[in-house]
């Protein structure tokens, strides 16, 4: 976690009326219900011809992935751009587990290229079937494929709608399609589409998990020219789109990119001569008690919680929520270490295992001390409403640790970008960063992670105000 940029005055989050987006049953309006996910039964076959394919379920699902998403844009880009959506060109499948796999796209060849793929100049639309294809499906279900095409799609609309040039920002480019995905992938949560259908808890939680995995490396400054994006940048488009509309993702530039990154970290740091994963700090008693001071110096309390490694944490007014718990009655926060350095364990893509590290566990950690400063406020730490502040209030935490903090032990942590991005792997997988003291939380990802985006853009106050 090393120093990076200073921060700046937050922005807040715009889209539908905040009732909406802060009601913890539902989902960007729409109920957090869960249902199948994937190819809708009687579902149309898929049509078109793809070059190249070689006619296997992965290939199928993926034709008709584009099917539904280009039916989509043929029926909605009349709405907001001039012209109309002409389905793409080409489809064309390739295996880069095969070392004779053709190129595609001006390369030469595919072979040991994972990707998919829009090429405007020949109005392309391609996808790995060998590697990539069934890795979506094997880890975040059918559900993925159209997600993931949708991205690529997005480029489609974007290059059809003139919105991009060829001296357009890579980041910008790949917002916008996070965000075109974002709109086709709420019409099938609507129940829309003909072909497939996604549930607003799982089914929308497995989406957003796969598009965590595809995140800029470690090695890759966010600001680049040909940098995609952090998780949070990506997740942030996708939820715009889902909230939005296309007028939403076509107003996306770098001027709306700067001010949503404004004093956030925006380095993914790297040291190519580190032995540890980069950015990466133990979690253990040192960095535990560090983290305790930062977290009393920017919140201030009246009576800080108390901290204790491997105590018990029975509580007689809570249920613990291990690896760290909050208990009301003592002020106590007792961690289980072990516990903690196995959701603070580095793992990414790479793999084959969702984004997590060490600000999945000190994030964690944070929320618990979210609870002690509501508890000092009175407030009711049980139930929807406390789960959804105490995600907010940890945002707050986070934004402020984009910088250093000086505090009486002289020791620091400073965030990284993709220090962001494990808390929010974490708010899909243990949940528990937008739990209340018991250790529940609400059922949709979406907007758990929402939540957690409003502290990061905002400030405690919000957070108080905006969950009650």
């Amino acid at each position: 976690m090393p120093a990076t940029a200073g921060c700046s005055g937050p922005t807040v989050i715009e889209g539908r009326a905040a009732s909406m987006l802060d009601d913890p049953n539902r989902v960007a309006g729409l109920p957090a219900t869960g249902g199948p996910n994937g190819i809708r039964p009687g579902a149309p076959a898929p049509e078109g011809d793809v070059e190249n394919t070689d006619g296997s379920d992965n290939d199928r699902l993926s034709l008709l992935a584009i099917n539904d998403i280009q039916d989509f844009w043929v029926a909605t880009f009349p709405q907001y751009f001039s012209g109309d959506y002409t389905p793409v060109a080409i489809m064309f499948s390739y295996d880069s587990t095969n070392p004779a796999s053709p190129g595609v796209c001006g390369r030469s060849s595919t072979y040991d290229f994972s990707n998919a793929m829009y090429c405007g100049l020949d109005d392309t639309v391609a996808w790995d079937r060998g590697s990539l294809i069934p890795a979506a499906r094997k880890y975040f279900g059918d559900i993925s494929v159209p997600g993931l095409l949708a991205h690529e799609l997005g480029h489609a609309v974007q290059t059809k709608a003139n919105l991009v040039r060829l001296w357009t920002r890579t980041i910008v480019k790949e917002q916008q399609a996070d965000c075109f995905a974002g709109v086709y992938l709420r019409w099938v949560a609507e129940g829309h589409s003909p072909r497939f259908t996604m549930n607003t808890t799982d089914g929308l939680d497995r989406v957003l998990a796969g598009g965590i995995t595809v995140r800029d490396p470690v090695d890759e400054s966010l600001n680049a020219h040909g940098a995609h994006g952090s998780a949070l940048d990506r997740v942030g488009a996708f939820q715009e789109g889902f909230d939005g509309d296309a007028n939403t993702c076509a107003a996306i530039d770098m001027d709306e990119i700067d001010r949503r990154r404004s004093g956030l970290p925006k380095g993914l740091q790297y040291d190519p001569t580190s032995e540890s994963e980069p950015g990466e700090m133990a979690i253990d008693n040192g960095s535990l008690a560090t983290l305790m001071e930062i977290l009393g110096q920017i919140f201030q309390p009246a009576s800080a919680p108390t901290l204790s490694a491997g105590g018990d944490a029975t509580c007689p007014d809570a249920r613990p929520s291990p690896p760290a718990s909050y208990c009301p009655a003592t002020n106590t926060i007792t961690v289980d270490l072990a516990g903690l350095q196995r959701i603070g364990a580095y793992t990414d893509q790479q793999s084959g295992q969702l984004l997590q590290g060490d600000d999945t566990a000190f994030s964690v950690v944070t929320s618990r001390y979210m609870l002690a400063a509501q508890h000092q406020r009175g407030l009711s730490l049980s139930g929807d409403a406390a789960a959804l502040r105490t995600a907010c209030l940890t945002g707050v935490a986070q934004r402020n640790m984009a910088e250093p903090i000086a505090v009486p032990s002289g020791h620091t942590m400073v965030l990284t970008a993709g220090d962001l991005d494990e808390a929010i792997s974490g708010l899909l997988t243990n949940h528990l960063v937008a739990s209340d003291v018991n250790g529940d939380t609400v059922p949709a990802g979406f907007t758990r992670i929402f939540a957690f985006r409003s502290g990061l853009y905002s400030d405690a106050d919000q957070c108080y105000e905006r969950f009650r």
